[in-house]
């Protein structure tokens, strides 16, 4: 069945990498993306030149210009400012509009936005991407989903056309909670790769060899296939920067002390992630952590 809101008019707020390919996707599906928005506004320009829509010079514009606005921004304060912020919102004039916010931020904060939408007359949902910018941009993003299944149901047309795996895995605040828990356990994931590969380099071994045991054995992951071989040849472009990596370990660590639970790999894994930061590789790509642990390279 198709959704009701399904080609409705689209607003991007956000428009870095992943928003961006995000918008170009919608366009090809046949979607009026009618606004876009960024804090960096020759981004927003050079994206609605590219896509024949309005840079937005205010969030409520975007608002006004569009049915569905997708959000993806960088963190908490990111996310306050664009729905929460006193002087510029947008949650002007935005009765009856539907929000799908896509950035990884605490809970509490998708928390904090669905009842501000609630009280302007619009309805939320976090979209939560498991994926990385190609995906955004070929429609096969891994989303998980939190907020009302009436909502859900709404604009369940564009998010399957953004992505290849789709779960409404709740109410507001679980999906983030889930994607908390993937980015803690990935970001493990790649920390440990770094030091198994980085000792094996300082231990003579032959790293081709070593990553083809790893893949045979109960040291595979999945970080081992999009990582590995940049880790060896120092390739780090962004595709998942180091700092973000920090920030999400952040958050699962935040949900695992109020828990009450013990996560010492995590806390360890985002002390790397927030000592990249320090040494100024925070704009790495999270493979970047490999520079803290192989022999012979600038940061350790």
């Amino acid at each position: 069945m198709v959704s009701p809101m399904s080609k409705s008019r689209i607003g991007i707020v956000g428009t870095g990498r992943m928003g961006a390919n995000m918008a170009r996707r919608l366009k090809d599906q046949g979607y009026p993306v009618t606004a876009v928005f960024d804090a960096f506004p020759k981004i927003a320009a050079e994206l609605a030149a590219e896509l024949g829509c309005t840079a937005a010079a205010t969030l409520a514009e975007v608002t006004a210009a569009a049915d569905v606005i997708l959000t993806v921004v960088t963190d908490d304060e990111a996310m306050r400012g664009i729905f929460l912020a006193g002087d510029d919102s947008l949650l002007a004039g935005a009765e009856g509009k539907v929000f799908i916010n896509c950035a990884t931020v605490s809970p509490a904060v998708h928390e904090e936005v669905d009842t501000a939408c609630r009280q302007a007359g619009a309805t939320a949902l976090e979209a939560c991407m498991a994926s990385s910018i190609p995906q955004a941009r070929d429609g096969t993003l891994y989303l998980m989903v939190g907020g009302t299944a009436e909502t859900f149901g709404k604009v369940e047309g564009i998010l399957k056309d953004l992505s290849s795996s789709l779960r409404h895995v709740g109410g507001t605040g679980q999906a983030a909670k889930v994607k908390a828990l993937v980015n803690m356990v990935m970001n493990i994931n790649t920390a440990g790769l770094a030091e198994g590969l980085g000792l094996g380099a300082a231990l003579g071994l032959d790293l081709a060899m070593l990553k083809e045991v790893f893949s045979q054995t109960g040291a595979n992951s999945r970080v081992l296939v999009t990582d590995g071989d940049d880790m060896i040849a120092r390739e780090h472009d962004c595709y998942f920067s180091a700092a973000h990596a920090a920030k999400d370990s952040g958050i699962a660590n935040e949900l695992a002390a109020s828990a009450g639970v013990n996560t010492p790999l995590s806390l360890a894994t985002e002390a790397q992630y927030h000592r990249m930061v320090e040494l100024g590789l925070g704009e790495l790509d999270k493979s970047g952590v490999a520079e803290l642990t192989f022999p012979g390279r600038t940061a350790h």
